[in-house]
């Protein structure tokens, strides 16, 4: 329940978005309740994250604390050849960091008792102005918000928008995270403080420097973070979502999942289409993992009082390196429209109109941008 005279929101996703979510809101004076399925610390989702001004508006106006420094700091941005010449060198700083320091972080911030995990939301109901979430053990829990924060798979999404679904865009990330000293020598020299690409004929792969798994960015300690995309066809991509155990996965590849016969194949195609560097990188990988790339944006962001934020809501390709950047801004609007209703005297329903009208645009530029610089690097015509 709430506290008295404050306005409560039952968050659904435990993962960036509805910490996020949770963090603003906490900010702006309401009560807020997370609620995850997944029955206790959620693995990495990704490796790598791009720190961009949107997460550090919205995490300093949470309170939320980040180590100093809060990642792994980039100078140069290179673009080398399959012979690992540089074809293009730039000047553009930038920080990135990883998923793991950032779920700690705010994990860590908010009060334990207003976290619940292994809370599976089947659905809701509408109870006048107020919103009543429905769990699988029977729970229910009222408010005057609810929230779908819970990603790509969105439970809530499906119940408001059945028709609204993740189509795939013809390729997936294979992802990699390799322990700082565990790369060759002539690699790590060449990738170390950059943001390194390389590109081929419908491929591209990036690597950059993330903390270490404890959040050290003390020299050695760190990892490197890579990700190669690459196309396969529908029946290709059901193949290889069947993980080392014989189950097919809908949505992704964990790492620890990925058959030792496809790690094998990864390996032997980075031998006859990548350089020297990003072969060592696939190399030093003991466990990549993979997820499709998929595009989806659903037409409405608020329902009532049931609102659809981050993945959720739309999700842009990640050659965008925006989607906990547009999770972040869709959260910190919310949270400031939803302050400044309630200063005006204002009502929460006005307030969710304006937020949803700027936040839908937002999505839309950000996802045709992505699908835009994905199409044109991986040399797919639309």
């Amino acid at each position: 329940m709430s506290s008295i005279g404050k306005r409560r929101a039952v968050v659904i996703g435990g993962s960036l978005g509805g910490l996020l979510t949770a963090s603003t809101l906490r900010a702006a004076g309401w009560d807020v309740d997370v609620f995850e399925t997944s029955p206790g610390q959620l693995d990495s989702r990704g490796g790598g994250v791009v720190l961009q001004p949107d997460v550090l508006d919205a995490l300093q106006f949470a309170g939320v604390k980040l180590p100093n420094p809060p990642g792994v700091p980039s100078g140069e941005r290179i673009y080398l050849d399959r012979g690992d010449n540089r074809v293009e060198q730039l000047n553009m700083p930038q920080m990135q960091t990883s998923w793991g320091l950032l779920y700690r972080a705010m994990k860590d911030a908010l009060p334990a008792q207003h976290l619940h995990s292994g809370e599976t939301f089947v659905g809701f109901r509408a109870e006048g102005d107020k919103v009543v979430a429905l769990f699988e053990n029977g729970r229910n829990e009222e408010a005057d918000l609810l929230i779908g924060a819970d990603g790509i798979r969105s439970t809530l999404r499906s119940r408001l928008l059945p028709e609204v679904m993740p189509a795939y865009a013809g390729y997936v990330a294979w992802r990699g995270l390799v322990q700082e000293l565990d790369l060759p020598l002539h690699a790590a020299n060449t990738l170390r403080e950059r943001f390194s690409f390389q590109e081929g004929d419908g491929h591209s792969a990036l690597s950059y420097m993330i903390p270490g798994d404890d959040d050290s960015t003390e020299v050695g300690k760190r990892r490197w973070n890579w990700v190669w995309y690459r196309k396969y066809s529908r029946e290709q991509l059901a193949q290889l979502l069947i993980d080392r155990n014989g189950v097919a996965r809908q949505f992704s590849l964990p790492p620890g999942s990925t058959k030792s016969a496809d790690i094998a194949q990864l390996r032997a195609d980075a031998k006859l289409m990548m350089g020297p560097t990003f072969r060592a990188l696939a190399d030093a990988t003991d466990d990549p993992f993979m997820q499709p790339i998929v595009d989806l944006r659903a037409p409405k962001m608020v329902f009532g009082r049931a609102v659809l934020l981050g993945d959720a809501a739309s999700v842009p390709r990640p050659h965008t390196a925006g989607s906990t950047a547009k999770a972040a801004s869709n959260a910190h609007a919310l949270a400031l429209a939803l302050l400044s209703a309630q200063r005006n005297g204002e009502p929460i329903d006005s307030a969710l109109k304006h937020w949803e009208s700027q936040q839908l645009q937002r999505g839309k530029l950000m996802t045709e941008l992505g699908i835009s610089l994905g199409n044109r690097l991986m040399k797919i015509a639309r």
